[in-house]
Order: C-alpha cells, then sequence, then structure tokens
C-alpha cells in the first residue's frame, strides 16, 4: 500500500475515534435554550458561580477551567479567593476574562482561549447582550445558569446543568436534592403554622448607616424573604435591586430587619461578614445601622429583631443554610432546633475542599 494511502488511512481512523469518544449532549438551559455541547466539559471558560462548580463538579472540574471571570470572586470575595488560592494556588494562573458588570469581559480573550462551553449566569448572558452572537459565531457553546433569582425550580436546575457539564450528574443530584428537602420542609413549616407574615427589610450594608444601599424586590434575598412567606417592604418599590427612600422604610415599619455584609466590609464602617470577620466587630458594626435616624422606634429594633448575613452566601446551592436563618429571625418560635451556619459550614466538610472560619450570620442581640 502507498504511504499516502496509509496516511489517509490513519487520519480517517483517528477522526473516527475521536467522534466516538466525543459525546454530544443537547443541554437545555435555564432560558429554555437547547444547546449542543462535548461533555463532558473540558475547555470551560466560568463567568460566575465558581464555588457552586467546584461543590458540584469536584475539584478536578477546575483542571479543566480555561478562563476566569476572576473579579466575580477575587474582588467581591477576597478572603473567600485567598482561602481558596492558598489551598489550590493555580487558580492564580487560570486567565481573567474580565467581568460583565464593569464592562471588561472580554470576547478576543474568551475566543483566544478555545473554550469547548462557556458558563454564564442569566445576568452576564444579558449582560452581555449583542456580544453573544460573537460568541456564537465563534463557534462557542454558552450555557446559562441562575442562583440569582433564589428560586427552587433554578437552583435545582442549574445544579442538574453543572454536573452534566463536569460530568457528575449523581453528585448534583445528590446536592440538588438536599437543597430541596430543606427548603420544601422549612416552608412546610411555616405554611402549616399559618402565623402573619412579619414584615421584612433587607439592605446591603456595604455603605455603612450614613447611606442606605440596595435592597432587593423579586430577586436574591428580596425572593428569598418572599419564598419564606415574609412581606417584603421592598417588592412595590423595587423591582429587581436598588435603593429604597428612607422615609418609605420607616413607614413600612419592618419587624425584621436584615442587613448583609462581606470581607470588603472591614473598610470603614460598612459591615463585614464572611471569612476571616471577627463576630464582635461585626456585631459592633450592625449595632450602628440601628442609630440611623428614626430607627429606634422601627419595630425589629425595639425587639431585638436586627440580623447580619453573608452576602457571598446567596446566589448560590450553598443558601440553603442563609434561608434556614432567615426563617429562623422571621419565625423564632418555630426553628429553635435549627443551626444555619453549622449547616453552611457542613457543606463545606462535605463538598468542598476548604475550611472557611469567620462570621457568616449575626443577631444583634447576642
Amino acid at each position: 500500500m502507498k504511504l499516502g494511502s496509509l496516511l489517509a488511512m490513519a487520519l480517517g481512523m483517528s477522526i473516527l475515534t475521536a467522534t466516538a469518544q466525543a459525546k454530544v449532549t443537547v443541554i437545555n438551559d435555564v432560558l429554555d435554550r437547547q444547546v449542543e455541547v462535548d461533555l463532558p466539559a473540558k475547555r470551560v471558560v466560568l463567568g460566575f458561580y465558581a464555588e457552586d462548580y467546584m461543590a458540584i463538579g469536584t475539584e478536578k472540574a477546575f483542571d479543566h477551567v480555561v478562563g476566569l471571570s476572576r473579579d466575580t470572586w477575587e474582588a467581591w470575595r477576597p478572603a473567600s479567593w485567598n482561602l481558596y488560592t492558598n489551598y489550590r494556588p493555580s487558580l492564580k494562573q487560570i486567565p481573567d476574562v474580565g467581568e460583565v458588570e464593569a464592562q471588561t469581559f472580554s470576547i478576543e480573550k474568551v475566543v483566544s482561549l478555545r473554550p469547548s462551553v462557556i458558563l454564564l449566569s442569566d445576568w452576564q448572558y444579558k449582560g452581555l447582550g449583542m456580544d453573544v452572537e460573537r460568541l456564537e459565531d465563534a463557534g462557542i457553546p454558552i450555557v446559562v445558569v441562575d442562583y440569582n433569582a433564589q428560586t427552587l425550580e433554578r437552583h435545582v436546575k442549574s445544579t442538574q446543568i453543572i454536573g452534566q457539564l463536569t460530568g457528575q450528574e449523581q453528585r448534583a443530584d445528590q446536592i440538588a436534592n438536599e437543597y430541596q428537602t430543606t427548603i420544601k420542609n422549612t416552608i412546610k413549616r411555616i405554611k402549616e403554622a399559618k402565623l402573619p407574615k412579619p414584615r421584612t427589610y433587607v439592605e446591603f450594608g456595604n455603605k455603612g448607616p450614613s447611606q442606605y444601599s440596595f435592597t432587593y424586590g423579586k430577586n436574591m434575598w428580596g425572593a428569598m424573604v418572599t419564598m419564606l412567606q415574609g412581606d417584603n417592604i421592598a417588592a412595590p418599590f423595587v423591582e429587581w435591586w436598588g435603593p429604597m427612600n428612607p422615609e418609605q422604610v420607616l413607614a413600612s415599619k419592618p419587624q425584621v430587619v436584615f442587613i448583609t455584609g462581606t470581607e470588603s466590609g472591614v473598610k470603614g464602617d460598612a459591615l463585614p461578614m464572611g471569612q476571616g470577620i471577627d463576630r464582635d466587630l461585626a456585631e459592633q458594626r450592625l449595632a450602628g445601622f440601628t442609630k440611623r435616624a428614626g430607627w429606634a422606634q422601627m419595630p425589629a429594633v425595639e425587639n431585638d429583631q436586627v440580623y447580619g448575613l453573608y452576602q457571598g452566601a446567596s446566589r448560590t446551592i450553598l443558601d440553603a443554610s442563609m434561608a434556614q436563618f432567615m426563617a429562623k429571625a422571621m419565625y423564632p418560635d418555630l426553628f429553635k432546633n435549627v443551626n444555619p451556619e453549622q449547616a453552611y459550614l457542613d457543606f463545606y466538610k462535605k463538598y468542598l475542599p476548604v475550611t472557611p472560619t469567620g462570621t457568616f450570620t449575626v443577631q444583634l442581640s447576642e
């Protein structure tokens, strides 16, 4: 047989072998888009939800992450980033593709990394606008997941999608089922008690007591309040997120107040919460919010129902414990036997390779 024929035959066999090994699967993402992806994914650009990707896909899933929107982790949760990079320094070597909200997301950088799939949050996908077409024209499949909506359906579906991408369907089902059980049991207990809906206010405490920051309407913490049968006082005034008029907050007379914070809150007088945060400091800063004009007469302040929450523990499959904490704060008599912060730490122990230490929930009266 001639050399040319042998080479052609070898090439044909290699193509057939590669085709046989590739498993093209149609993923139905959270936007009901039908996306064809080679699974398990070998070259992934990860836009958001890094901890979820690792918890569901295992640490080995990051062996196949070739690009990362780094600000959504390093800049937004720096102490968490340090915790993980101290454990796994190679995370720092993953190329940064920029951040959608800051308008630094680079299509050119993404394309240059030759990803087999891009995993984006719902808000990132929508924020990219026409740039989505540029990625799709380059032949790169985009899969959309969404933990920001804080709905049981999207949490479960997003978890299963990540399980598909990483080849960890069984682990994903286990995590999703545990989440679903916790949320459903919590809601069931509340509904069966038939108690009045507590008027509830949530605010991101990143600007300190002197300036009202974001509250939440239909998504994130606002959606969690509604899911837990509470009366979210921001819902009539804020559709998704944004500041609420201070006078309207007072007029609404919230019975329960949650102020959320991150590790970056150690600066100034913001609320610090999360990895490495001292509990006494968090309590002290939380108390500062009750000194706002008019808050002394607020039912939540009068009854010591002001609480701190870790902002980084929302919009994630890890937030079942935060839902438990909120439920316990809103209905204290119903959840005396629940330890939400321990449940949060137990998730890490079971599904993640690092052990966080710090303050993730706090109550003013403690």
